[in-house]
């Protein structure tokens, strides 16, 4: 599905326009509908056609672009447009700027409502051209053509799932976004991660939870609708989110954004049970479980010193962030316990180090070391005497030992794997000392979620309650103890060198608000490259 192409090679003369042998038609998708009531094969499609004309006043030429519905019921031919574009001047050095920033525009306007965000979207009404225009100057057409294929199937999205007939909608999902859905993780598109960098932190949001609530719709269809798992079969280690990195002013920041639905499952009490009941109530909960995202950012402090014979690296983690958002709900909800109901981080896993195969690190210090666990033992006695005019004095002696062991919530170790430093944090229930992320039982098994052993009962409120008030998790740089160094060779001065950074994070659910005994865990990981600038200051 090569639109961006077809767009850009649309002719501009008049004469052209109407003797080119270019269509004028992009046939987005078609698929055989059966039989009508002729007796004659019918077909659906969806189609995105360019028109061009000009004004009376002035020769200036435009070109608008609409898309289509054929071959659906009520009606077979729809012939009037679903949407149309605004006008883009043929004569413009980019003629079709105008089209992108719409798309853009109104897939941010779109964007699902998450209740606790501080950005409204009415301050967001208007891109700024200029970063995107600059992302179509820079980048090569081929480049740029997995980017646009990815707005335009997010904004068809709302369009047909959303502002269609539900026989559309189920076309899309089946015969469109199935086929494309790879376009949705956009592992080889470097102009992504350019438009979430140039284009602000709260565009970057409302993007990314459009892509988010757009893949956990196509999941849970795909998970109940019979063909759609053969049409877009997935392998076992395949999983969909997007992350990027990138370096700038001292810090290496690596984000990521994943549906919770997408990320790997590790354990679930319906592994217990080969056909697990699930009532009215469980799968409402269920399904509130399924629109949310994990939002994570992992921002690490380096610096570079260079000493007589080698090159001295240091890191330190500044700033661990994770955000469990909410997709698609508004607080008039009915039955609001169970959308309230939220996953959490129980374990995170974050590295950086060199590149595999690098020979030019000498050693790796760690900043923090193993730690033991603390145990306090009290010992009390007491003495009781009884010397009045009984013939026998009576002594009674009582002694007493309490043991206290000191737990928090999170245990902090550092490791290495190689030449790379990995932080990790462990979420420890503080009354048991079972890590979460690896505990597969809850409660007393019978649904009630306030009888068990649970010192996650209410989990966002309270004086010790080991999240924010929303659900989400912040790690601070004194969490993780000293920085950690790397000894490089003084031949890689002036060099640009490419590091490697990389999360792994896992989400637990167990009820907090309402009685269920369903729990499970999921993980997701990212990895990617980031730059390590070798280049001393220069001397003032």
């Amino acid at each position: 599905m090569d639109i961006w192409s077809w767009i850009s090679e649309l002719p501009n003369s008049e004469e052209s326009w109407a003797e080119s042998n270019s269509p004028l038609t992009f046939t987005l998708s078609s698929a055989a509908a059966g039989k009508s009531h002729g007796n004659v094969d019918s077909a659906r499609s969806i189609q995105l056609r360019a028109e061009r004309y000009t004004f009376e006043s002035n020769s200036e030429a435009f070109v608008t672009f609409n898309i289509c519905f054929e071959g659906f019921q009520p009606s077979k031919d729809i012939k009037n447009p679903v949407w149309v574009s605004d006008a883009c001047s043929l004569s413009s050095e980019q003629p079709f700027l105008p089209l992108v920033l719409q798309l853009l525009q109104e897939i941010i306007n779109r964007s699902p409502a998450v209740p606790e965000s501080t950005c409204p979207k009415s301050q967001l009404e208007r891109l700024k051209p200029e970063p995107i225009s600059w992302i179509m100057e820079s980048h090569s057409p081929d480049s740029f053509s997995s980017f646009f294929n990815l707005v335009f199937l997010t904004r068809l999205f709302w369009l047909c799932a959303c502002d269609a007939p539900s026989e559309v909608g189920s076309f899309y999902f089946q015969s469109l976004l199935g086929p494309n859905i790879e376009a949705l993780t956009c592992k080889e598109a470097p102009v992504l991660r350019t438009f979430l960098v140039s284009s602000g932190v709260d565009t970057e949001l409302c993007f990314m939870r459009t892509l988010g609530y757009m893949l956990a719709k196509w999941i849970m269809l795909r998970e109940v609708t019979v063909g759609l798992q053969a049409l877009t079969p997935l392998s076992g280690r395949q999983q969909f989110g997007i992350s990027y990195s990138k370096e700038a002013h001292g810090f290496w920041t690596l984000k990521g954004f994943a549906p919770v639905n997408a990320m790997k499952l590790t354990h679930s009490s319906d592994q217990r049970s080969k056909f697990p009941v699930i009532g009215a109530e469980e799968s409402l909960l269920r399904y509130a479980l399924a629109h949310q995202q994990l939002e994570a950012v992992i921002q690490l402090e380096y610096s570079v010193e260079f000493q007589d014979g080698y090159i001295q690296v240091n890191a330190r983690v500044d700033n661990l962030r994770f955000h469990v958002a909410k997709l698609g709900f508004s607080k008039k909800e009915d039955d609001m316990d169970y959308f309230e109901e939220k996953h959490f981080p129980s374990r995170i896993r974050v590295w950086v180090g060199p590149e595999v195969g690098a020979t030019y690190v000498s050693g790796l210090s760690l900043g923090r070391s193993t730690n033991n666990g603390e145990t306090e033992v009290e010992t009390q006695r007491f003495v009781k005497g009884d010397f009045g005019k009984t013939k026998t004095p009576h002594i009674k002696a009582e002694a007493r030992v309490a043991t206290k062991n000191k737990m928090k919530n999170w245990r902090w170790d550092q490791d290495a794997d190689g030449n790379a430093a990995v932080f990790d944090a462990v979420l420890c229930d503080n009354m048991t000392g079972h890590e979460l992320a690896t505990w597969k039982s809850y409660g007393n098994g019978n649904g009630n979620s306030g009888n068990g052993n649970n010192g996650f009962q209410n989990r966002y409120s309270g004086v010790n309650r080991p999240f924010t008030k929303a659900g989400g998790l912040v790690f601070a740089g004194d969490d993780y103890g000293q920085k950690v160094g790397w000894r490089l060779s003084r031949e890689m001065e002036g060099s640009v060198l490419k590091w490697r950074i990389g999360g792994e994070v896992w989400l637990s659910y167990w009820p907090n608000n309402v009685r269920s005994s369903y729990v499970e865990t999921r993980c997701v990981e990212w990895c990617d490259e980031i730059d390590l600038p070798l280049i001393p200051a220069k001397e003032k």
